[in-house]
């Protein structure tokens, strides 16, 4: 059976294409969830023109990631922890930590966007890469200084 595709599906397709499934699949699936349509012309017409809609939605919210990333790129982060000697820190600073840094100074990145592999568990400077957006990746500086 022959669907199109109203969302991205992992290992299936991307939006906008037209995929052949299981014919059991499709409609017990795919069909009730709306992920997908019947391929037919009329639902063709239907999903180029969401497509469109979608294409440029994207490329706004793509170019508004640029913008804020050229203003983060600029941005320094310092952080007070509680540290012990060989400068460990008693605790970490996790992506959260980070989130509330970037939200005093005015900037509201949710912490699922920050890709910390670990958290950070000594002092010094950190680089920390945050995702605006699909493309748009920006690199920020983080200090982590010992609280006095």
């Amino acid at each position: 059976m022959e669907v199109i595709l109203r969302e991205d599906v992992e290992k299936l397709g991307h939006r906008g294409q037209v995929v052949k499934v299981a014919p059991g699949f499709a409609r017990n699936f795919l069909l009730p969830k709306k992920i997908a349509v019947a391929a037919t012309a009329a639902n063709k017409k239907i999903v180029d023109q969401e497509r469109e809609a979608y294409l440029k939605r994207e490329a706004k919210v793509a170019g508004e990631a640029q913008d804020l990333g050229k203003l983060l790129s600029a941005v320094d982060i310092t952080i007070t922890q509680k540290a012990g000697e060989n400068d460990q820190l008693f605790g970490s600073v996790t992506a959260a930590d980070i989130a509330a840094a970037l939200e005093k100074k005015g900037y509201s990145i949710e912490r699922k966007k920050i890709q910390l592999d670990e958290p950070i568990k000594t002092l010094g400077d950190h680089k920390v890469a945050v995702k605006l957006h699909r493309e748009v990746s920006v690199d920020l500086t983080v200090h982590v200084v010992r609280e006095e």
